[in-house]
């Protein structure tokens, strides 16, 4: 799954194209790695992963695209709440943003199912968090996985969360996502209303 992760992304990204049955760079990509350019090339796969691709395809439709309308919330969550390993369940309860539908009672637990296969998983795949399996509990033949950040993540992701004053009962925030080597950022504003 990474290999195909990683196509889709730069395929999304423009980084890369079909040509005559074959898969080409194109000009800008070319440019970046003659140029040796790296960071903005992450930061533009990163860019594109989260807030580009539609990651419902990774957690197989289940719950619409929750948590990805959130997005900009769950890596500086996860900035506090990854320190040590953690279970998906417990990440999804303390990263993300919570809707009906998500917290329904039902068999199994969809949110964290979701939450690990749209982030935590990406995430992984970029290497600003680390995965440790571990025997389930209630079934034998099941590894379940613990997350933590990994040294990268507080490296490739700064946060910068202000609050401003905005019209009355209204909150700005926002946050902004540096390349390692400070060539290419990604800036998120929200509003949320008290």
């Amino acid at each position: 799954m990474p290999l195909h992760f990683i196509l889709i992304t730069a395929a999304h990204a423009g980084l890369f194209r079909w040509r005559k049955g074959a898969l080409t760079a194109t000009p800008p990509a070319r440019e970046r790695l003659s140029q040796r350019r790296f960071g903005p090339l992450q930061a533009i796969l990163f860019h594109t992963a989260l807030w580009r691709l539609d990651l419902s395809y990774f957690g197989r439709g289940l719950l619409g695209s929750w948590p990805q309308g959130d997005i900009g919330i769950v890596p500086w969550s996860l900035s506090v709440a990854a320190w040590d390993w953690q279970t998906p369940e417990r990440l999804s309860r303390l990263c993300a943003v919570p809707t009906a539908e998500v917290v329904e009672p039902g068999i199994w637990d969809r949110c964290s199912l979701a939450f690990e296969a749209r982030v935590l998983r990406p995430l992984f795949w970029f290497g600003l968090l680390e995965r440790s399996a571990e025997k389930s509990q209630t079934h034998e033949l099941v590894e379940a996985y613990l997350y933590r950040k990994s040294p990268l993540f507080d490296r490739f992701l700064k946060f910068d969360v202000r609050l401003a004053a905005c019209r009355r009962g209204e909150r700005l925030s926002a946050l902004h996502f540096p390349a390692p080597d400070r060539h290419a950022s990604v800036s998120l504003r929200f509003v949320r209303t008290r």
